[in-house]
């Protein structure tokens, strides 16, 4: 399944290859493409600019000196093609056409007198509490948006957000949410874009089970790419809060009012407005800035081989049986069946009798002998360092 259109794909290509320390090997190989085409469109875009990787039209920049009709009818346009967005979005997107916009009150203004706004808080303004990782691809929020009919049978669309940078690394039209068909979607995310440091999704099938055991085949495939797994709070979708945002987002903008064929005509109009949200559609949460300003690749590439852990000397070893079961010290402990065939390692702490159940660096539980308690550990720190290497 493509993603997006020819011109799209070398428009990413280069603003990702663009980036401070980005491997043009690397990201070559990425996008499927050989070394010298790669710089031939970096080349291309440097001296053309982006007419140089399309035969396609640009709308001409407006000058400064425009007549307030002029300037009004800029306005007006870029709302009648972005109808779910308001002053502060058109008067970044109006500075990018080499324009000096109206105030944002008077954009607003402008959108109120034209009967252009929706709802009875539009335009006004609003104080919002955030928080944010330092960096893209510390974390990933990933979840499904609701399902919902088409011509034919029903599409379910998965949704892959950078924390940082608001990127939308992934917008999937699916015909289900088993793990299977999350697993090759991440995997064509995972070979485009590399592996974050850690995912948060929700409890929920097919990345959890809402039990202690919390972890599914899927998430132990994650723990096998060396990338950590986070379940929000359950009941707590503001856990996932940009990830939410962005489902609403994609309401606004691309389902309300839309009626879909098949999943082929979903993920065309999922490609093309991903591009508007990547790169034209200013972000308020970030500055005004657009998610692919901020976003970075990530330098750890998707190994085409997973190896199995190498643990130290000095932990015991168990292998899980097909019931998910191990015995350690005479104890039985029931790990997952998610983990079934695979070794975990015991890992003794400062505390006498207190072990760390772990899987290659991640830590799933801690198993107290002394009272005989298994007690997963769920409560992951908001501000996350690097894992250690698998």
């Amino acid at each position: 399944m493509p993603w997006g259109t020819t011109v799209e794909r070398r428009e990413e290509f280069v603003r990702l290859a663009r980036q401070p320390g980005a491997n043009v090997s690397e990201l070559s190989r990425r996008f499927g493409v050989s070394r010298s085409n790669g710089h031939k469109w970096l080349q291309r875009y440097a001296s053309e600019g982006l007419a140089g990787l399309a035969d396609r039209s640009r709308r001409p920049r407006g000058s400064p000196g425009q007549t307030p009709e002029a300037m009004e009818a800029q306005v007006l346009s870029v709302r009648a093609a972005h109808p779910a967005w308001g002053g502060r979005k058109i008067g970044r997107v109006l500075e990018r056409e080499g324009l000096v916009p109206p105030a944002v009150s008077t954009i607003t203004e402008i959108l109120r007198r034209h009967g252009m706004l929706n709802g009875p808080r539009a335009g006004e303004r609003r104080d919002w509490v955030r928080f944010e990782h330092a960096a893209p691809n510390d974390l990933w929020q990933m979840d499904f948006k609701g399902h919902f009919a088409l011509e034919a049978g029903r599409c379910h669309p998965l949704t892959v957000l950078d924390d940082h940078s608001r990127y939308s690394l992934g917008l999937e039209a699916c015909g289900d949410e088993v793990g299977e068909t999350v697993q090759r979607r991440l995997e064509r995310v995972f070979r485009r874009y590399g592996l974050p440091w850690r995912m948060l999704m929700d409890n929920g099938s097919p990345w959890g089970t809402g039990g202690p055991a919390r972890y599914t085949v899927l998430t132990v495939w994650l723990l096998d790419l060396g990338i950590g797994v986070s379940h929000g709070r359950p009941y707590h979708p503001q856990t996932q809060g940009k990830d939410e945002r962005f489902h609403r987002t994609l309401v606004a903008e691309v389902l309300d009012g839309c009626r879909f064929r098949d999943l082929a005509q979903a993920q065309a109009a999922f490609d093309a407005w991903r591009e508007v949200y990547n790169v034209h559609r200013p972000h308020q949460a970030i500055e005004l800035e657009t998610p692919a300003e901020r976003y970075r690749m990530s330098s750890r590439s998707m190994p085409e081989i997973i190896t199995p852990p190498d643990y130290e000397p000095e932990a015991q070893v168990r292998k899980v049986q097909d019931t998910g079961w191990f015995s350690f010290k005479g104890q039985p402990i029931n790990c997952s069946k998610a983990f079934a065939g695979r070794h975990v390692a015991l890992r003794a702490t400062d505390t006498d009798g207190l072990f760390d159940l772990c899987y290659r660096s991640h830590v799933l539980a801690q198993l107290d002998l002394r009272q005989n308690i298994v007690q997963p550990v769920l409560d992951v720190p908001e501000h996350l360092s690097p894992l250690s290497p698998v």
